[in-house]
């Protein structure tokens, strides 16, 4: 039995950015050769990308774990890592891409239409990249940034022209397969129909898509039988048929309560009552059918719907009502607003505007958010107290140190970057002509009071001065001094 999967959940993960190097060049008679730690590779993205090829979810129902290659680290010889390879997954065309909370994040329509759902790190820049005219020789290396992760739901909705909606049995299958190409599933039981099939046809210069959506009964819009998985798949249907079993054998059926219940789903399910109608009074061939639908036809047109007597299996009245359809298409495709160009939106900075803000949270703490200063805490090694210098460095630079203390903080209060909590000092000088000293390290974050004073640092260094035979010299002197 065929298998569709029309909505799934994906759990995506973007490369994360390689770190950078940190190396010193060590060549021979080159003593200050410099550092050369390459940068690391970018991490590889998750993109969508519709291809007409592809039409249904099934794929994404067995592997919905996606996750794109990691960029590779910096070396030395300043030998950039490779970027990772980014992951592209094919989807049919229709496909709407949403966060878990319902939100739209693309609808993806029309071939080769691509959206990057998840992005990768970037790669951290090695100490070649970070030195400067103060710091010669960084100890330190940025870190790869880590790539998103997040779940989205891909839902298909069937880019069709024409929906055809009916109560199971009525012979949606049977008018598809005569008037396109498409042969679906035909068998004299209910729900014989489990997947929305698609056809493409031909009427003189007119060409346009139906689409056969399973059956609908009573209820289909608020889950019982098929119907509220597959009605999505008439919400871009510009024309809605009507097919209806006009010799059904079912107790309390007839064409005009047919419509009505079909009419009760469709405005439950919302968004459908503008599409046009059409009334396609199937199974005339039969007899008692025929008769049926000549009585219930004068209702039906009083309700300003345009009927047809049909028959799949006579082919009657299918030119009629396929000219019907490419009438009604041609008129939602010229009353459609032209397609327009894709258009880039530049939205420059304003002029006040830092980049961060600062919130002052209930407990006395307070939070930075901001999206340079959130990726330079990712990219830090807190191992490597140069590397914190630099990032204090670069956060007073931008003016968050200004900003915290304008806000009320105080020395020792917590500040929250990101995953991040620091107890804040402000007497660190950061953002001033810094010059570094031994790599790896940083005089800044040093504890001062654990370090000896100057009277004890030069006695310490008279003491290394001393020889082993100037204190045997000198022990006689002592005595002779101690008995004057």
């Amino acid at each position: 039995m065929t298998t569709f999967v029309d909505r799934v959940v994906l759990h995506m993960q973007a490369g994360d950015g390689g770190h950078g190097c940190v190396s010193i060049h060590r060549e021979k008679f080159k003593p200050f050769g410099g550092p050369d730690g390459g940068n690391g590779g970018h991490g590889g993205s998750v993109s969508l990308v519709v291809d007409a090829q592809v039409t249904t979810l099934l794929d994404f129902h067995f592997r919905p774990h996606l996750k794109a290659d990691n960029g590779k680290g910096g070396a030395g010889s300043n030998r950039d890592g490779a970027n990772g390879r980014d992951l592209v997954i094919k989807v049919p065309n229709g496909t709407v891409v949403q966060s878990l909370d319902g939100e739209v994040l693309a609808d993806l329509v029309g071939e080769g239409t691509t959206f990057e759902a998840a992005r990768g790190g970037r790669g951290g820049r090695g100490n070649a990249s970070l030195a400067n005219a103060r710091r010669k020789a960084p100890g330190f290396a940025e870190l790869g940034e880590p790539g998103d992760r997040l779940d989205v739901v891909l839902e298909l909705k069937s880019v069709a022209d024409v929906g055809l909606v009916g109560f199971p049995s009525a012979g949606k299958s049977s008018l598809i397969s005569v008037i396109s190409a498409a042969k679906p599933k035909i068998a004299d039981y209910p729900f014989t129909t489990l997947v929305p099939n698609l056809g493409v046809v031909r009427v003189d210069n007119h060409t346009f898509t139906v689409a056969d959506v399973p059956g609908l009964i009573p209820g289909a819009a608020s889950g019982k039988g098929l119907g509220l998985e597959f009605l999505r798949h008439v919400e871009r249907c510009a024309v809605l048929v009507h097919v209806i079993d006009t010799a059904t054998l079912e107790p309390g059926r007839d064409p005009l309560a047919d419509i009505d219940a079909i009419e009760s789903e469709l405005s439950q399910y919302g968004g459908l009552t503008d599409r046009p109608r059409l009334v396609a009074l199937n199974k005339v061939d039969v007899p008692d059918g025929k008769d049926l639908a000549d009585i219930v036809r004068p209702d039906l047109e009083a309700r300003g719907l345009r009927v047809f007597d049909v028959s799949t299996a006579t082919r009657e009245g299918l030119r009629e009502l396929t000219y019907a359809m490419a009438e009604l298409v041609d008129q939602g495709r010229r009353a459609a607003p032209p397609a327009e160009p894709t258009r880039i939106v530049i939205r420059p900075k304003a002029v006040d505007d830092a980049g961060f803000t600062i919130e002052a949270e209930p407990d006395g703490s307070y939070t930075v958010r901001g999206s340079r200063p959130e990726r330079w805490v990712k990219q830090t090694n807190f191992d490597n107290d140069e590397a914190i210098g630099y990032l204090a460095d670069r956060l007073a630079r931008l003016g968050v140190e200004e900003k915290l203390a304008k806000a009320g903080a105080q020395a020792g209060d917590l500040v929250r970057i990101g995953d991040r909590e620091f107890d804040w000092q402000p007497t660190l000088y950061a953002g001033v002509d810094f010059v570094p000293g031994n790599r790896g390290t940083d005089v800044r974050l040093e504890d001062k009071s654990n370090r000896p004073s100057a009277s004890d640092r030069l006695a310490a260094r008279k003491a290394r001065r001393v020889r082993p035979e100037d204190e045997v010299e000198a022990a006689p002197a002592a005595a002779e001094a101690d008995a004057e």
